[in-house]
């Protein structure tokens, strides 16, 4: 499952090697899409690397971030009505997804390890909420 407001989005798993470029979905968030199928959110787990074609840009932000690789992570899990699907940085920086410039191109790198115990399968879990 993707970001919350993606829930009623047709949406797929990322696999390695998918090209994904950020989407507006129409439904207050962005998230990523296949260039072929902008209709379709392409959900990515925790943990997913990624590598963008040019240094990832944010909406509001005086230039790009200078990275063009980022690993997927999940933040404010605990609070339901909020946008969980963020980038960590090679500095450390997260950013939302939802702040991405539109039509950034990326590819998946690499899918997160199979968890081996409870604490990283809950990492690698999406927040998924009911109704």
């Amino acid at each position: 499952m993707c970001d919350y407001s993606l829930m009623h989005v047709k949406s797929r798993p990322a696999s390695v090697g998918d090209k994904l470029r950020t989407s507006n979905f129409g439904t207050g968030t962005r998230g990523f899409a296949a260039p072929d199928d902008p209709g379709t959110a392409v959900c990515v787990l925790p943990g997913t690397e990624l590598a963008f074609n040019a240094e990832i840009c944010v909406y509001g932000a005086s230039g790009p971030t200078r990275h063009k690789t980022a690993i997927f992570r999940q933040i404010n899990r605990e609070q339901p009505h909020m946008h969980h699907d963020a980038l960590e940085l090679p500095d450390g920086q997260t950013l939302l997804l939802t702040f991405l410039c539109e039509g950034q191109e990326a590819t998946v790198l690499q899918l997160p390890a199979k968890p081996v115990n409870e604490a990283q399968e809950r990492s690698q879990t999406r927040v998924a909420y009911a109704g």
